[in-house]
């Protein structure tokens, strides 16, 4: 099969390129070059920017790619792109979005309010009303985030008849190469040797979707390659979804840690640690339908998912560590607090 990726060379991405690869497919990625990217030395390259696709259009036409997976539709504009670009050109896309529109998204941020939804969140359940999450009143409209909206991407790519589209809405993910750093507060915290980790009470009851980076490319792999997909949406992740103290206590025994996970009321929590979200609307999701109806499974264990992530993570630790994150004199004042109480 003959496949053009858009994106590709970050973090999810290489990890796609990859698969498919190994799975014998010929892979195209179009970037603008500017990411040093592990790639098979069999991956045609075309450059150029996300904002001008429509003018390779020519470049495309003689590619003839079957499928065309976008990696980085964020705009409701970067969607009708996609769309005008490949209508008539190719068979199918897959866009990647993300379970953040999802209306517990919005309630959890405090976005919007509303009795929790039932979980897990099936592909029915609600959307947010809230739109724009990521926009803020400091930011101008050519800033990343300010028109970013996952909702009208999928609106767009799912509306149009003469190019079937498949969704992909993506949990946490983690692991090498993640550049948000998800489980760095928890590692380091654990490789100083600290005793206990603090978590306000509600959210070490919060359950979020995870996905192990190996393992979220090999759906999105999957769902490219399988004609099934086409006109679906799927979720993608885990199929238990974690309370935040039991992914705090996992990552733990993966790092070989001995010490303890406490749950503290948020008002006694030091600054930096406590956050003021809803934590009563989850974010767990059902991957059933991922899981019938491609086929889908696990390559990577969870274990060795984390082994995998915290080496990485010890490798790479984030450039600059906030250290009122990490205020340790705080943390123990606490500690001897509920200790005290008991």
């Amino acid at each position: 099969m003959n496949i053009l990726i858009i994106g590709g060379t970050r973090f999810i991405g290489p990890y796609v390129v990859r698969h498919l690869v190994d799975a014998g497919h010929e892979a195209t990625v179009f970037h603008r070059g500017q990411t040093e990217a592990d790639l098979p030395p069999v991956v045609n390259h075309l450059y150029g920017e996300r904002r001008d696709l429509p003018a390779f259009q020519h470049e495309f036409k003689e590619l003839a790619p079957q499928v065309v997976l976008d990696m980085i539709a964020f705009t409701e504009q970067d969607a009708a792109d996609l769309m005008s670009t490949f209508k008539r050109l190719a068979e199918r896309v897959v866009v990647i979005s993300s379970a953040d529109v999802y209306r517990a998204y919005g309630c959890v941020l405090r976005m919007q309010s509303g009795p929790p939804d039932p979980i897990p969140l099936d592909e029915r359940a609600p959307l947010r009303e809230a739109l724009y999450p990521h926009r803020t009143s400091e930011m101008k409209p050519d800033d990343f985030g300010y028109a970013y909206e996952k909702i009208f991407v999928e609106q767009v790519v799912m509306s149009e008849p003469e190019l079937p589209g498949t969704t992909l809405r993506l949990p946490a993910v983690y692991g090498p190469g993640d550049p948000q750093h998800r489980l760095f507060n928890y590692l380091k915290r654990m490789d100083d040797r600290r005793p206990a980790i603090l978590i306000a009470e509600q959210e070490g009851r919060w359950q979020w979707t995870r996905g192990y980076v190996e393992n979220v490319a090999a759906a999105i792999a999957l769902a490219v390659t399988d004609e099934q997909s086409a006109g679906r949406i799927y979720n993608v992740g885990e199929e238990d979804a974690l309370a935040e103290a039991e992914w705090a206590c996992a990552i733990g025994r993966a790092a070989d840690w001995d010490g303890e996970i406490i749950n503290a009321a948020r008002d006694l929590l030091p600054e930096g640690m406590a956050t003021d979200l809803a934590w009563e609307h989850h974010l767990a999701v059902d991957t059933s339908r991922l899981r019938e109806e491609l086929g889908y499974s696990e390559h990577v264990t969870r274990d060795e998912a984390l082994k995998r992530a915290i080496d990485w993570e010890r490798a790479h630790p984030p450039d600059n560590i906030d250290p009122k994150q990490f205020d340790y004199a705080a943390e123990d004042a606490v500690l001897e607090r509920l200790k005290q109480a008991r």
